[in-house]
């Protein structure tokens, strides 16, 4: 395992980024008003090139400081996949002993996704857990540990109140996992802002730098001993780039490849986001950094991840007006007649109105057609009532109708000469 330098990291973390230019608390966005573009953001005078990236949003930050160095749309609202498990790590680890045994459930092995192996009504530690959250990105294990630490969705709930303390404001989670599900988005911001908290924890910080472990099988037979399995960290940056520490890996094929990546060089931390790139993401986040570790004297700060000022001025500005608004509101509506229990008046009238027309307008077509009826028997008195027609049809369809004959059937007659029928019509007499 690695010995990571950021002992100091833990302080620095409660503390405000010093430049002026990018207090948090003074700006509409979170960690900085120039964090607002959906473009490209540096302030580097001098310095090389920023690499050519494909991902969509992107980040670059001083880990222990908080300056953001350089972005790009950094607050745009994407899919993390399993980048969000960072944030997952951060809300469970106080709440678990690493050495404490959990008996997994079939939900937990039956999890989509990438999985480590987790079998239904086999006892796990928690630390074999963790390490198959990160080494692996096993969804199974996050859904176990979820369950351990009390349950899916209470530890989702902790899950967004924990990203809401941070100030990481554009995150929210879905399941612990990162598997895409409707509404579950996060920022390369945010990532950021999360990822320096959870890196100030010795512990997560330990389970981010581990190259590969064993992890249990199956129960045994009795009397049997219980075999394990290697895993290996998916992490490429951790393998392949010098002073790399984590942090962690995402695909999927709605979110595309996900990646945070931190190091340290020369006495600095640096951590890169990334976000809808390519598979290969870790090579982005690698390009970022070796950008920020080369350009670090020329790179200016142009934000910062001090976020949770700016989320305790934004709550407090809504707690003063939040007042006023309810002021106003009775104010505009004070002496208009008593509306308790429905609409204002002027509301009413209109409605109350349109009622009685309608009810006159019923009233005078029934008149008009009683007139027509009266009008009609006047003209021809023999003229039968629609109700006797009715009858006179219910009596015909209720009347027997005659036997089937069963004998043989005989050729009809002949009709007649039309020249033989004697018309009524013609003669004017009536049959």
């Amino acid at each position: 395992m690695r010995t990571v330098p950021l002992a100091a990291l833990a302080v620095t973390i409660t503390c405000s980024v010093a430049a002026p230019t990018v207090a948090a608390a003074a700006t509409g966005t979170v960690g900085g008003d120039r964090l607002a573009t959906t473009g490209v953001v540096v302030d580097a005078p001098g310095a090389e090139p920023l690499p050519k990236l494909a991902a969509g949003s992107w980040l670059l930050a001083d880990l222990e400081t908080g300056e953001v160095l350089a972005a790009k749309n950094p607050h745009g609202r994407l899919r993390p996949a399993s980048t969000l498990k960072i944030l997952t790590a951060l809300t469970v680890l106080p709440q678990l002993d690493p050495a404490a045994t959990y008996v997994a459930q079939w939900e937990d092995a039956n999890a989509e996704g990438s999985r480590v192996g987790v079998v239904p009504d086999a006892s796990y530690s928690v630390h074999n857990l963790l390490e198959a959250l990160f080494l692996v990105s096993g969804n199974d294990a996050a859904h176990a540990l979820a369950n351990a630490a009390g349950g899916v969705e209470p530890t989702v709930a902790a899950m967004n109140r924990t990203a809401r303390e941070l100030g990481a404001l554009d995150t929210t989670a879905k399941n612990p996992s990162g598997l895409d599900a409707p509404g579950q988005l996060s920022s390369a911001y945010d990532l950021a802002v999360i990822s320096r908290a959870a890196m100030a924890r010795e512990d997560f910080r330990a389970y981010a730098a581990t190259v590969k472990s064993e992890f249990p099988g199956k129960m045994p037979r009795a009397g049997k001993a219980r075999k394990t399995f290697e895993i290996y960290t998916q992490d490429r940056l951790l393998l392949n780039y010098r002073g790399a520490i984590g942090v962690k890996t995402g695909w999927t094929t709605k979110a595309r490849g996900t990646f945070v990546g931190a190091a340290t060089r020369g006495g600095r931390t640096l951590v890169a986001t990334v976000l809808n790139t390519d598979f290969e993401a870790w090579k982005e986040s690698a390009a970022l950094l070796t950008w920020g570790f080369r350009n670090a004297a020329s790179a200016r700060p142009v934000g910062s991840l001090d976020a949770v000022a700016a989320t305790h001025a934004s709550s407090a500005e809504q707690d003063t007006v939040a007042p006023m608004l309810t002021t106003r509101k009775k104010a505009a509506t004070a002496g208009v007649g008593n509306q308790s229990d429905g609409l204002a008046w002027w509301l009413q009238a209109p409605i109350v109105a349109f009622g009685v027309l309608a009810a006159l307008r019923g009233r005078v077509l029934l008149l008009r057609a009683l007139r027509h009826r009266r009008a009609r028997l006047r003209r021809d008195p023999r003229a039968p009532h629609p109700r006797d027609l009715r009858r006179v049809a219910s009596a015909a369809a209720a009347a027997p109708r005659p036997a089937a004959s069963t004998g043989p059937r005989q050729r009809p007659e002949r009709e007649p000469e039309p020249s033989a029928i004697t018309s009524s019509a013609s003669s004017g007499t009536a049959s």
